[in-house]
């Protein structure tokens, strides 16, 4: 009886050490395979656009300045690199600092490019259009239209009939209402530095619109005259369906008239205002 108990003891330490001995296998095997993993990851190479030469601070950047190249993950990890797929976004603009021949290029190498930031495209809407216009100075508001404001955009131009038989009439008309700005210059709402007094020194403004609006507006700035911005509150979302072509001859003929609804406008939203 005692030895069969003793046999019995004996099996159950075996089977124990056993166990014991597969779960510390087991666990080391896990270990073995998390290193292994982790030095894979960092063995591991990625396809980035590269400096195909030495590029100085200021290149403009152009298909002949880039090159396909690989580099490993772990090199540029947490930092956002430049992919091969994205090379059409960063061809003309230019670069913030000197990246070597050979070297990867990062978005924080490219003008207008913060952490992830990888175009303008990513900030339109779907089914709108990003279309620039030339405006500076006191067609911009003094330059101090900023990115995500809303404007009114406003042509003039001159029009006259083939013949030349009758004089050419200067003419402004509102083309556009509350259209959101996506850019002035090469500032956007994610890139512009937000405690800068004024963004004035650009030269053109970046509007999203339709794309019927874009050919308008495209078309517009190959005609004789000019377009012009004005700039509207962040709440006012109103639209006016009846506004005027504007002449010499309105203006003679309507002064009394523009000013008196002008002073209403004015009071109507001072008393609204104050009723709140």
């Amino acid at each position: 009886m005692k030895q069969k108990f003793v046999l019995i003891a004996a099996i159950a330490f075996g089977l124990i050490a056993a166990l014991l001995t597969r779960s510390w296998i087991d666990s080391k095997e896990n270990e073995y395979a998390k290193r292994h993993a982790e030095l894979t990851r960092k063995t591991e190479k990625v396809q980035v656009i590269c400096a195909y030469r030495t590029l100085p601070k200021g290149t403009v950047v152009t298909t002949a300045d880039i090159a396909n190249g690989t580099v490993f993950e772990a090199a540029v990890r947490g930092r956002p690199v430049i992919t091969k797929d994205d090379y059409m976004r960063i061809l003309g603009r230019r670069l913030e600092q000197t990246i070597e021949a050979g070297s990867p290029i990062f978005w924080s190498d490219i003008e207008g490019g913060t952490a992830g930031y990888k175009g303008l495209a990513h900030d339109v809407q779907p089914g709108m259009r990003a279309v620039s216009i030339a405006v500076s100075g006191a067609n911009a508001v003094s330059g101090m239209i900023r990115p995500n404001d809303a404007v009114d955009v406003l042509g003039t131009f001159v029009f006259g009939d083939e013949s030349g038989a009758k004089a050419d009439e200067l003419v402004t008309l509102t083309m556009l209402q509350n259209v959101t700005v996506l850019a002035t210059g090469t500032d956007t709402a994610k890139t512009i530095d937000p405690m800068e007094k004024n963004a004035s020194g650009y030269s053109t403004v970046t509007l999203e619109v339709t794309p019927r609006e874009a050919e308008l507006l495209v078309f517009a700035q190959q005609m004789r005259g000019r377009l012009s911005l004005t700039l509207r509150s962040p709440s006012d979302v109103q639209y006016e369906s009846e506004l005027p072509r504007v002449d010499f001859k309105k203006v003679e003929a309507e002064l009394t008239e523009l000013n008196e609804y002008r002073q209403k406008k004015i009071r109507g939203a001072k008393s609204g205002k104050s009723g709140n």
